[in-house]
């Protein structure tokens, strides 16, 4: 059961904001019945619901995870003409919207999805949904620089939650590390690495909360499966019923 606000917004017939409004004015009716009161819940899959008389009608909820490649932007569309995440997701009716950020010279696994309440949630901080990265530094790396990753960076915008770092490998491209952060700030673990003299060479985003991107080829992508969207869902503390 959802607050009738929330599902018409979900719907795109309007803001949460504006769907009050409607509803306050009289506009919205449930099962046949006007519903003036912000609290009601309705469940979606068996109510009837209505704005000025028209069936509010649900789109397919879509979960897809793709293995972004490098060179590809994460935006819906480019002014440079540049490729974006949606122009490898063809056959794809719903619009769709990435979760969070990968740059242009990042790669790895990207979250697409129509469902804005859990796109919301996981990206939002106070929900600390872990991404893990493995990375490629030039060099080789301090322990020192280690420390300070792991106990928290000073960046411009302020100083990094602690972070999870290991060591992977030391070969000749460089030191493969892997780091977890639960932040999202823009271009954050670059931005760390650089903090502490590290020159990125190679980010590929593995896993994000629950998922792992797997074997997944650069340039793929697949639909998550129902247990996965459940995992996700229970990450942020979200009823895997919803939707």
């Amino acid at each position: 059961m959802e607050r009738l606000q929330k599902v018409i917004a979900r719907a795109g017939i309007a803001s949460r904001r504006r769907a009050e409004e409607l509803i306050a004015s009289g506009r919205v009716r449930v099962n046949g019945q006007v519903v003036t009161e912000l609290g009601v819940r309705v469940d979606p899959a068996t109510d009837r619901v209505e704005v000025d008389g028209r069936p509010v009608v649900f789109p397919r909820l879509v979960y897809l995870m793709l293995h972004k490649p490098r060179g590809v932007v994460t935006t819906l569309r480019d002014p440079q003409g540049r490729a974006t995440v949606l122009d490898l997701v063809p056959g794809v009716p719903e619009r769709l919207f990435p979760v969070g950020r990968l740059d242009y010279d990042s790669e790895g696994l990207l979250v697409l999805t129509n469902d804005g309440e859990l796109a919301h949630r996981l990206m939002h901080p106070s929900f600390e949904v872990v991404k893990v990265y493995r990375v490629c530094v030039a060099g080789k790396v301090t322990g020192a620089a280690l420390k300070r990753l792991r106990e928290g960076v000073m960046l411009d915008d302020g100083m990094t939650a602690p972070a999870r770092v290991q060591v992977l490998s030391r070969r000749e491209d460089g030191t493969w590390l892997e780091i977890g952060i639960h932040e999202g700030r823009n271009r954050q673990v670059r931005r760390m690495a650089k903090a502490v003299g590290l020159s990125v060479r190679r980010l590929i985003r593995i896993a994000y909360g629950p998922l792992r991107l797997g074997n997944l080829p650069p340039g793929k992508f697949r639909f998550l499966k129902e247990s996965e969207v459940a995992a996700l869902k229970q990450s942020v503390q979200l009823d895997a019923g919803t939707g």
